[in-house]
């Protein structure tokens, strides 16, 4: 541990710490659009500037290592004029369309723009225009709304190791690259999108569905393995529009592209929401036809007792007649780990039968 002041303040902080985590961990603001606590220090936004004492000139918290009697200013006149004009720059080649941005209400440059009052940029100059251009099915790309923060880079290369994307030219030519500049072609699991600051990056699926704020969000566990990740599933008038995760869960917001993006499933219409009972085939009807389903036969609604009892008192049936062994149990991958234990125990405890299977595929 050193002792450092930061503002005033005197703190004992962990040797190896930067400026920025320092301030964090005792609840001092200094504002941020590159950093992320689970990515390394990039320093590329320049608006975490701090004066250091003995320093010729302001450094980036978020680089910058603390040591033993380091005297730190986080807000300072000067500091704060050159975070508006970094703010001013970053806007004066941004576009302003806020009012149909699918990140509006959960974008960190709007968030900074609004508490510095950056109403419009007041530089004027050449400006970056991009055609959008990706076939991609699952993230959109708006490369005029990228700030050159690298975050997505990072989560491709340090989370999921695969460098699917980098920066690509320089100067003002600098931009976020796919191989040669293709469509996007990953894992589409969507960690650019989710450490995004702007909305250079978001989900086609949820594209004016809603925007964050405007969604009631209700914490789950992912269904589809045996990870069980946390995710928040976004909801408006009753059908999902988004998953997200948080930071803060065990997997720590990471997801896999059908954590993130394979929701559609629940708001098919073929999906089935009352238990339906077959009936007899009609007479005269050919006995077999596709999938081995009776020809002329119909499915009738019926409510969850009846059908339940039904279920029971086939199963008895034929347990009593040709054994245990005579039944099987195929579950479902889109079940939550708790209920898929419920259903082998049940196959195996109170039927008496090992033969319980499920496909984990979509």
């Amino acid at each position: 541990m050193v002792r450092i002041n930061i503002d005033g303040k005197e703190l004992q902080v962990p040797a190896q710490s930067t400026i920025l985590e320092a301030a964090k961990n005792n609840d001092i603001f200094i504002p941020t659009l590159c950093h992320h606590p689970k990515l390394t220090p990039f320093g590329g936004c320049r608006l975490c500037l701090v004066e250091v004492k003995g320093f010729l000139k302001p450094v980036t918290a978020c680089t910058t290592t603390v040591g033993e009697g380091m005297e730190v200013v986080t807000s300072s006149p000067e500091i704060e004029e050159l975070r508006r004009l970094v703010l001013e720059l970053i806007l004066s080649d941004h576009p302003n369309d806020c009012m149909v941005c699918e990140k509006t209400g959960s974008c960190a440059l709007q968030e900074l723009a609004y508490m510095y009052g950056v109403r419009e940029a007041e530089y004027a100059g050449e400006r970056r225009n991009y055609e959008t251009r990706d076939g991609n099915p699952f993230i959109e790309r708006d490369l005029e709304k990228c700030i050159l923060c690298g975050r997505c880079v990072k989560a491709c290369d340090e989370i999921q190791g695969v460098e699917a994307i980098d920066f690509g030219y320089r100067g003002f030519r600098a931009k976020i690259c796919t191989s040669y500049e293709e469509d996007l072609d990953c894992e589409f699991c969507g960690q650019c999108v989710a450490v995004c600051p702007t909305g250079a990056l978001t989900g086609k699926l949820w594209k004016l569905k809603g925007r964050p704020g405007t969604t009631k969000e209700i914490d789950t566990v992912c269904p589809y393995c045996g990870i069980g990740c946390n995710i928040t599933a976004h909801v408006k008038k009753n059908e999902i529009v988004r998953i997200t995760s948080a930071e803060d869960t065990w997997n720590e917001g990471w997801l896999c592209v059908k954590g993130r993006f394979g929701y559609q499933f629940v708001s098919s219409p073929d999906r089935l929401v009352r238990p339906l009972i077959r009936t007899a085939p009609k007479s005269g009807m050919p006995s077999l036809g596709r999938k081995g389903i009776k020809w002329g036969e119909v499915f009738r609604e019926a409510s969850w007792e009846e059908a339940l009892d039904l279920i029971a008192s086939r199963i008895r049936e034929i347990k009593e007649t040709h054994g245990a062994d005579a039944l099987a149990g195929l579950s479902s991958a889109r079940c939550t780990n708790e209920e898929n234990y419920v259903f082998q125990k049940f196959m195996r405890a109170a039927v008496g039968t090992n033969n319980v299977d499920h496909c984990a595929r979509l």
